[in-house]
């Protein structure tokens, strides 16, 4: 699962940064939108709230059935400045990129793809899985440090996970309370997956700003409910965050230290100017060195021009 970013989600008229709150439980709607051949959620960015810490991007996935050479579908297409994490509840999908990888994920595995100044991947049908499929599609920005750096992908097939008073929290990346994954963060951030039943406190640190966006069932904090199709922002400031639940839930949650450096995201793209964008574009449309080749069937993506240089017709 991967993108695109559009002048819905994230209006590209100039960089910016992130806009940290106090403590708070704000809830903004999911936007629909098709990936591939599967209807996603996509909780973030929305038009007022670009990230919460890194993470810039979240599309909750599915439920859909999949066959064996029909899932996601995903084709080959570009991406600058972000990493793209993938997390799934149920099913199975093939990865390929540009630097050769050729990685199958399951439930309880992680899949890290760090774009760096360039790569181009897809996500496909594993030939062998038949079912549902389900699961969540996260970008975390990049700082200026490392975002020209090379590309790079991990494949995790074993995270930390820690009891809660209420479920259990496995650790997708940064740390939660002295757990510490091992994937690789270039910032101060959380990503977590809450598998909970019952009420549950989950600690919290204050100089972070967190998200949660619920997969299945139902949550509530401070008597505010928050069901899949919702992100609830909380803002920073708390050690600590209660969580009412009556049946059994799924949600992720997302936090990190405030992004204070201006993006700009355009299609699968995460830069600081229109100029970076388009430098970009201009390499993916020409099929020049930047972004490589994946070894996949599907037909690559189209370069996508961006917003500013389309007609008013186009946009």
């Amino acid at each position: 699962m991967s993108g695109p970013v559009s002048v819905i989600d994230a209006p590209p008229t100039s960089a910016e940064c992130g806009h940290p709150n106090a403590a708070c439980v704000e809830v903004s709607d999911s936007r629909d939108e098709v990936v591939g051949k599967v209807r996603v959620r996509r909780a973030l960015p929305r038009r007022g709230r670009r990230t919460v810490g890194a993470w810039c991007f979240a599309d909750h996935m599915g439920p859909a059935d999949v066959t064996e050479n029909s899932g996601l579908d995903v084709r080959p297409h570009p991406h600058i400045g972000l990493q793209t994490v993938t997390w799934l509840i149920e099913g199975q999908v093939l990865h390929r990129d540009s630097l050769g990888s050729e990685q199958v994920i399951q439930p309880g595995q992680l899949n890290l793809m760090t774009a760096g100044n360039g790569v181009s991947h897809a996500e496909e049908a594993t030939g062998h899985y038949r079912g549902t499929l389900e699961g969540i599609q996260l970008w975390v920005a990049l700082p200026e440090a490392t975002r020209h750096g090379s590309p790079a992908f991990e494949h995790h097939p074993e995270l930390p996970r820690m009891p809660l008073d209420g479920g259990v929290a496995t650790v997708l990346i940064g740390q939660l309370d002295g757990q510490f994954s091992p994937a690789r963060h270039d910032t101060a951030l959380v990503g977590a997956d809450l598998a909970l039943h019952r009420r549950t406190t989950v600690p919290l640190r204050r100089e972070y700003e967190y998200g949660l966006v619920v997969l299945q069932g139902q949550l509530a904090v401070a008597g505010v409910p928050l069901r899949p199709g919702k992100l609830g922002y909380l803002g920073r400031g708390r050690d600590e965050i209660t969580l009412d639940v009556r049946d059994p839930t799924r949600a992720l949650l997302i936090g990190g230290e405030p992004f204070e450096e201006p993006i700009i995201m355009w299609w699968n793209f995460v830069g600081r100017s229109r100029g970076e964008v388009d430098d970009a574009y201009a390499s993916w449309a020409a099929q020049d060195d930047r972004f490589g080749t994946v070894a996949s069937t599907l037909p690559r993506i189209p370069a996508k021009v961006p917003w500013w240089q389309q007609s008013p017709g186009d946009r």
